[in-house]
C-alpha cells in the first residue's frame, strides 16, 4: 500500500519531469537539424525534402540540413537515422518504400519501420507514372499491350524502389504483360538513361518526372492513381487498362526515432503543417508537381503505413514473392 509520502514524491517526480520535457521543448531547436532523404537526388522526395527544409528553418528558427543516404532501397538512410540521437535533431523522409514495402520484402532489414519510428505528419503524395522515350513506338498503353501480347518478347523497366520494383510485377501480373525489372539507386539515373533509350521504360515518381514531360523530352504511358492526374487528363490509368485493383502512390512523411519526445515531436509537426498548408506551397510547389496535401496526424500517418504493409503482404502473396 502506497504511503502519503510514496504518492507525493511520485508526484513531484511527474511534475519534475514534466517541466523538464518542456524546457527541452522550448528551447529546441537551438542548433541545426538534418533530414536524411534515403534517396539519390533527382528524385521527388530529394525536391520535397529540400523545400520543407528550407521553409522548415525559417520557423524553427534553425538551419536545416538535407543530407542524402541512397542505397538498399533506403535501408542505408533509415539505418543512419536509427543510430543518430532521439532528440528530435534528425528527421528521415520515410516514404513508401523504406517504411512500407522493405518491412514486406526484406530479411533481417536491420530497423523497425513501426516500432523504431514514428511519423510527424503526412504531408504529401503522388502517383508514379510508366513512362517511355520521347520517341518510342510505344505511345500510349493500348500500343504496349498490342506489342507485349503479340510476342514473347520482354521489356526493360527501370525502377529506383523496392516499392516500384514489386509494382512492376504486379502490373505485368495484372495486365498479362512481360517486364524485366532494371533497379538504380535514383530517379535521376533512371530518367537518364530512359531519354538516352538504353531501357524501354521506367516507372518512376510522377512529382520527379513531371518537368520533362511536359518538355516532351519523354512520354507517359499511363499513372497508377486511383484517377487520372488532373495535369495529365489525357494519359489514362494502370487501373482502367485493365487492372481492377491497381492504384499506387508514393507518399511521404517524415519520421523521428520512435524515444524523440512528444512536445518535441509536437513542433516539428507544427513547423511541418505551416509549411504544407501555405498557399505559397500549395500553388507553386505541390500544383507544377502534381502532387497531392495529405495533411494526416501523427496516428493517421500510422494507420496509413500499418494498412499499406498489409495490403503489399498481400500484393506479395499474389506474386509468389518472398522476403530476400
Amino acid at each position: 500500500m502506497k504511503t502519503l509520502y510514496s504518492i507525493a514524491a511520485s508526484a513531484l517526480l511527474t511534475v519534475t519531469l514534466s517541466a523538464t520535457a518542456q524546457a527541452q521543448a522550448d528551447d529546441f531547436p537551438n542548433r541545426p537539424i538534418t533530414i536524411i532523404v534515403p534517396f539519390g537526388g533527382g528524385s521527388g522526395s530529394d525536391a520535397s525534402a529540400r523545400y520543407f527544409g528550407e521553409k522548415m528553418g525559417r520557423i524553427l528558427g534553425a538551419s536545416i540540413i538535407v543530407e542524402n543516404r541512397p542505397g538498399a532501397a533506403g535501408a542505408i538512410g533509415m539505418m543512419a537515422a536509427k543510430k543518430a540521437p532521439a532528440d528530435g535533431y534528425t528527421l528521415v523522409q520515410g516514404g513508401i518504400s523504406p517504411s512500407v514495402v522493405n518491412a514486406v520484402l526484406v530479411k533481417d532489414l536491420g530497423y523497425d519501420p513501426v516500432n523504431d519510428f514514428v511519423p510527424l505528419l503526412g504531408y504529401g503524395r503522388n502517383m508514379n507514372v510508366l513512362a517511355a522515350p520521347a520517341d518510342s513506338d510505344i505511345k500510349n498503353m493500348a500500343d504496349l499491350q498490342k506489342l507485349l501480347k503479340a510476342s514473347d518478347q520482354s521489356l526493360n523497366v527501370g525502377t529506383f524502389s523496392t516499392t516500384l520494383q514489386l509494382a512492376v510485377s504486379w502490373m505485368g501480373d495484372s495486365l498479362g504483360l512481360k517486364f524485366t525489372n532494371i533497379p538504380y539507386k535514383g530517379q535521376a539515373q533512371v530518367l537518364n538513361d530512359l531519354m538516352g533509350k538504353q531501357i524501354d521504360l521506367a516507372l518512376i515518381d510522377l512529382g520527379g518526372a513531371t518537368s520533362l514531360l511536359r518538355q516532351g523530352k519523354i512520354r507517359a504511358i499511363a499513372v497508377t492513381g486511383e484517377k487520372r492526374s488532373p495535369d495529365f487528363p489525357d494519359v489514362p490509368t494502370v487501373k482502367e487498362s485493365g487492372a481492377s485493383d491497381y492504384v499506387l502512390y508514393s507518399w511521404n512523411a517524415f519520421f523521428t526515432r520512435s524515444e524523440v519526445p512528444e512536445l518535441v515531436r509536437a513542433k516539428l509537426a507544427d513547423a511541418i503543417k505551416r509549411v504544407m498548408t501555405d498557399p505559397d506551397t500549395i500553388n507553386n510547389f505541390y500544383s507544377p508537381k502534381g502532387t497531392e496535401g495529405v495533411p494526416l496526424s501523427s496516428e493517421q500517418m500510422r494507420a496509413l503505413q500499418t494498412q499499406e504493409i498489409e495490403r503489399f503482404k498481400q500484393v506479395a502473396q499474389k506474386l509468389g514473392i518472398e522476403k530476400r
